[in-house]
């Protein structure tokens, strides 16, 4: 399968520390297709060979086994070319055409690794051109838009340049292996299916921890903040994926309609929800691995008076059948006591305790997403026998331990890799289609507008932590906790 894949923005940070090198995997896995060429476009003057230079030393930074050798990147580095252009300037995407015409090829992917405010621009550029043909796809790098508004507006604007099924919105969350074994538990096995509703499920909490802080993204990050950059988009996909109903087949439109009905069905906001429900923080100075870290207002490019959230725990529940009475916990945050991202499906207590199990401990499921992969079922059992003053016999936690990385070791494929992939294959599985991104903004919106008015800002808690109190005393008032806190 001959396609050309394009990286507008493509000496820019995504494409060097994310994307070539999965795409270097995919080629070293064999599973690039062949006939392939990778076109690079920026602003800067580069010929070919510079761009393949620039490239090979950016891919000194990676991690040591993918890392290519030299006669490896030699290999790759002949799929590698670049396109100097000026987004905004329309000659510009003439040579783009001419560059695209040099050799027939079954699709063209156009990878939008832009500021999102120029999406637009290029949508329409491409269209002026006549390079919005039937066999070209467009993939969308987060975030798109601040707010609906904004939402609708790229939207709507690559929607007439664009049919919806050449519209590839990438989360690169729904391509983690972890993930994809959330669905295959679900819908590839019948053990849990019978269990997964509010007749036995107590809580669900999501979390999505990093001990880093906002590194040089200060700017960046000023103007977007936790709620835009994790929760709007991650966090629910993710209760998607475990929230929704079994899709009729696994086809892309089928799955996307489920994750739809459950966006739709979450509970809507009201004024005494968003003042108890939704907490925001923000890191001060701390520790993290025994190091000293300045607090947010002190990084690069941010205001010292800034009220950007780096920490947002919220609540929610799911007004349908399944779920009616269920609370759903999300949790994140940077500079937070470890880099981690698991989901934690807690079941309810048994009717009628007959045993003397530990006080405070419930049979969970949790499901690991990074840095582990994989999933730990926590169960009770009795070892030696020990009577208690009431008869019962005093039952200890264990837990079954399923490590993918262990088990599949070579075999897995990095989140990216498996995206960009399913681009050149066509697949949407995977990809968030124009309706579920609105409706998340539209459930999200009260959130930034109650944040606007609130004079008291975010909550400060010391780096290095699990956040403000205010999070544990969120969940607290339904009588569960964080799972550090047992």
């Amino acid at each position: 399968m001959a396609f050309d894949l394009v990286f507008f923005g493509g000496t820019g940070d995504l494409v060097w520390r994310k994307l070539m090198p999965a795409l270097f995997q995919a080629y070293r896995h064999g599973s690039l297709p062949e006939g392939g060429r990778i076109i690079g476009v920026g602003r800067d003057d580069l010929s070919d060979e510079q761009y393949r230079q620039q490239i090979q030393t950016r891919f000194e930074q990676v991690e040591g086994e993918k890392r290519p050798n030299s006669e490896e990147f030699a290999r790759f580095a002949a799929l590698l070319c670049y396109v100097r252009m000026d987004l905004s300037k329309p000659e510009s995407y003439a040579a783009l055409a001419a560059r695209l015409a040099e050799r027939e090829t079954d699709h063209v992917v156009m990878y939008l690794s832009t500021a999102p405010s120029l999406f637009t621009t290029v949508c329409e550029q491409l269209a002026a051109s006549g390079l919005n043909t039937p066999k070209t796809r467009i993939v969308l790098e987060k975030p798109l838009g601040h707010d609906l508004a904004s939402n609708r507006a790229i939207n709507t604007a690559v929607g007439q340049v664009f049919k919806e099924q050449q519209i590839f919105r990438i989360d690169h969350y729904l391509g983690k292996p972890g993930v994809q074994n959330l669905f295959a538990m679900r819908f590839g096995n019948a053990l849990f299916e019978p269990l997964w509703r509010r007749e036995h499920i107590a809580n669900i909490q999501i979390t999505m921890s990093e001990e880093l802080g906002v590194e040089k993204r200060g700017g960046f990050y000023e103007s977007t903040g936790a709620l835009r950059d994790m929760v709007q988009n991650h966090a629910l996909q993710l209760l998607c994926a475990i929230a929704m109903e079994p899709p009729i087949n696994a086809h892309a439109d089928a799955i996307r309609d489920e994750k739809l009905k459950v966006l739709r069905a979450l509970k809507r906001w009201t004024p005494e929800t968003l003042t108890q429900h939704v907490i925001r923080g923000q890191y001060a100075a701390g520790n993290v691995d025994g190091h000293p870290v300045p607090a947010y207002r002190d990084e690069q490019g941010v205001s010292p008076s800034s009220n950007t959230e780096t920490f947002v725990a919220l609540r929610t529940e799911i007004a349908n059948w399944r779920w009616a009475g269920v609370p759903f916990y999300i949790r994140t945050g940077k500079r937070m006591a470890s880099r981690e991202a698991h989901i934690e499906i807690n079941f309810r207590p048994t009717p009628h305790d007959i045993f003397k199990t530990p006080v405070g401990q419930v049979n969970k499921l949790v499901i690991h997403l990074q840095p582990k992969d994989g999933l730990e079922l926590h169960l009770f059992a009795q070892g030696q026998s020990k009577r208690g003053q009431g008869g019962g016999a005093a039952l200890s936690p264990v837990h079954l331990d399923l490590d993918f990385d262990k088990r599949f070791g070579s075999e897995r494929v990095g989140a990216y890799e498996r995206l960009l992939l399913d681009v050149l294959d066509g697949r949407l599985n995977l990809f968030v289609r124009s309706d579920e991104q609105e409706e998340a903004w539209r459930w999200v919106e009260p959130i930034l507008q109650h944040w606007t008015a609130d004079p008291v800002g975010p909550r400060p808690y010391a780096a290095g932590t699990w956040g403000p109190s205010a999070s544990s005393a969120m969940i607290a008032r339904d009588g569960f906790c964080w799972s550090e806190e047992l």
